[in-house]
C-alpha cells in the first residue's frame, strides 16, 4: 500500500504585518516643526509672568482623586465625566489632573506658605488630562497656563491683576478681537438667597436631564448647561445681580473700576457661573470674535483651602487653554514671517575631521552661535546639499588637508566664493560675516 503524503499547506503570500499604533484618541504629538510658534507663545507667557512679578509653581501629574472630588466638586463634569484615574499597586486612587488650580492650592497647604510674604504670585504652564469628545480646540490632553494669587487680603485688586495679566499676555501673541466676559456670582451670605430664586425659576420650566439632576445638588451649575433644551431657559432666568450682597456688590465694583482704570474692556454677563464648586464672586472668561470656546477662564476662590481641609485663604486665579491660543494665532503673520536664527553649517571629510569637528561645534557653543552638522554622513555633495536646504548662509569645510594644515574652508552658501582661514581664527571671522 503506498504512503500517503501529507499535503504541506501554503504559506501566505504576504505575511501579515503588524497595525501601526495611533496615539490616543484625543491626545496628539507636538512634532519640531510646530514647537517654532509653540515656544515663542511659551517665551511671551514667561515673560510676561515674570514681569507681573508672578513665580513658577510646578506641580504633579497624578494628585490623590479626592483632592478634585473635594476642591473642583462632586458633582461637577470634570469629576462625574472627565477624569482619567487609576489604582496603584499600594492601592491609592489616583488621578491624571484635569486641572491646576486645587492642586496649587494643596502645594500651598501642604508646604506651609502662609508663612511666606502674602498673597503668594504663582504661575504654571504644564499638561492635563479631561476626558471629552475630541474637537477642534478641545483636547483629552492639553496644555494649560495659569496665574494665581493665593493669600493676604481678598481685595478685588487681585482679581483684577489676574485678569490683567492673562489679558497683556494674550495680546503679545496677536490674539485679536477679545472680549472679556464677567460676572459676580455672590458668598455664602447671599448666594443661598439667589440659588432658590433660581430652583424656583427651572422648576417650572423644560429643562434637560443633567439639569434636572443639578435642581437640588448644584443648582447654579443650571447657567453653565450648554444643551439646546435650556439654551432658551436660561435667558429668562433671574439675575444673580440683583441678589448680591452690599459686600460683594462693594467689591464687584472695584474689580470693574480696576479695569477701567486700565482700559480693559469687558461686559457683564449674569449668566456666566463657571463649572467648579470652588468659585465665589468674580467669575469671567476671555473669548475672541468667532469662537465659542473660552481661551481663558477663571474667578476667586476664597472658599477652596477650607474645603481641602486648611485654613481660609483668599486667592483668584485664572487659567488658559495654550492649544487654543496656538490655533488662534497661527495664521497671523507676526508668525508666519517668524525668522530663524541664521546658523552655520560645518561639513567634514573624512574620520579625523569628524573628531575635530566636535571639538570646533564647542568653540561655536562658547560663543552662543549656532551650528549644525550633519557628522553621521561622508560625502562632501551630501552635506553641501542639507546645508542648502536648512538655508544657512555660510558653511565651513573641513577636510583632511585643512586638519592637517590647522586651517578650514568658509563658504558662502549665496554665491559659492570660498576662502581658507585659520582654524584658530574661524570663530571671529564666521562672527564678523554674519554681522555684515
Amino acid at each position: 500500500m503506498p504512503a500517503i503524503k501529507k499535503e504541506i499547506p501554503k504559506k501566505d503570500k504576504e505575511a501579515v504585518k503588524p497595525e501601526l499604533f495611533q496615539s490616543p484618541k484625543g491626545m496628539h504629538d507636538i512634532l519640531p516643526a510646530e514647537w517654532i510658534l509653540r515656544d515663542k507663545v511659551y517665551k511671551v507667557a514667561k515673560e510676561i509672568a515674570e514681569f507681573y512679578n508672578f513665580s513658577k509653581i510646578e506641580t504633579p501629574i497624578l494628585e490623590n482623586v479626592e483632592l478634585f472630588v473635594r476642591g473642583v466638586g462632586e458633582v461637577t463634569d470634570i469629576v462625574e465625566k472627565e477624569m482619567f484615574t487609576l489604582r496603584t499597586k499600594g492601592g491609592d486612587k489616583l488621578a491624571l489632573r484635569p486641572e491646576i488650580t486645587a492642586p496649587v492650592m494643596r502645594s500651598y497647604l501642604q508646604h506651609g506658605s502662609h508663612k511666606l510674604p502674602q498673597p503668594l504670585k504663582l504661575y504654571y504652564l504644564g499638561p492635563v488630562f479631561r476626558h471629552e469628545k475630541p474637537q477642534a480646540g478641545r483636547y483629552r490632553q492639553f496644555t494649560q497656563l495659569g496665574f494665581e494669587i493665593v493669600g493676604g487680603e481678598s481685595d478685588p485688586l487681585y482679581d483684577a491683576q489676574s485678569i490683567i495679566a492673562t489679558y497683556r499676555f494674550l495680546e503679545e501673541v496677536k490674539v485679536k478681537n477679545m472680549t472679556v466676559q464677567i460676572n459676580s456670582i455672590g458668598c455664602r451670605v447671599c448666594r443661598p438667597n439667589y440659588r432658590r430664586r433660581l430652583v424656583e425659576y427651572y422648576k417650572k420650566q423644560k429643562i434637560c436631564k443633567d439639569c434636572a439632576n443639578r435642581l437640588d445638588k448644584n443648582p447654579l451649575r443650571l447657567l453653565d448647561c450648554k444643551n439646546e433644551i435650556c439654551a432658551p431657559v436660561k435667558i429668562g432666568a433671574p439675575s444673580i445681580l440683583d441678589s448680591l450682597c452690599s459686600a460683594c456688590k462693594a467689591h464687584f465694583k472695584e474689580v470693574l473700576e480696576f479695569l477701567d482704570e486700565v482700559g480693559i474692556p469687558y461686559s457683564l454677563n449674569p449668566h456666566l457661573v463657571r463649572g467648579l464648586d470652588y468659585y465665589n464672586r468674580t467669575v469671567f472668561e476671555i473669548f475672541t470674535e468667532g469662537s465659542d470656546l473660552a481661551l481663558a477662564s477663571g474667578g476667586r476662590y476664597d472658599y477652596l483651602a477650607e474645603m481641602l481641609g486648611g485654613r481660609a485663604t483668599p486667592a483668584t486665579g485664572v487659567a488658559v487653554g495654550m492649544e487654543r491660543i496656538i490655533e488662534t494665532v497661527r495664521a497671523d503673520t507676526a508668525y508666519q514671517n517668524h525668522r530663524f536664527r541664521p546658523k552655520v553649517f560645518l561639513i567634514h571629510v573624512g574620520e579625523v575631521t569628524k573628531k575635530k569637528g566636535l571639538a570646533l561645534i564647542e568653540e561655536f557653543r562658547r560663543e552662543n552661535m549656532p551650528i549644525l552638522e550633519a557628522l553621521g554622513k561622508d560625502s562632501l555633495s551630501a552635506q553641501l546639499e542639507r546645508a542648502a536646504k536648512m538655508k544657512s548662509p555660510i558653511a565651513l569645510i573641513f577636510g583632511q588637508k585643512e586638519a592637517y594644515e590647522e586651517s578650514i574652508i568658509i563658504r558662502d552658501m549665496e554665491n559659492g566664493v570660498q576662502e581658507s582661514v585659520p582654524l584658530s581664527k574661524v570663530v571671529e571671522e564666521v562672527k564678523r560675516r554674519l554681522k555684515a
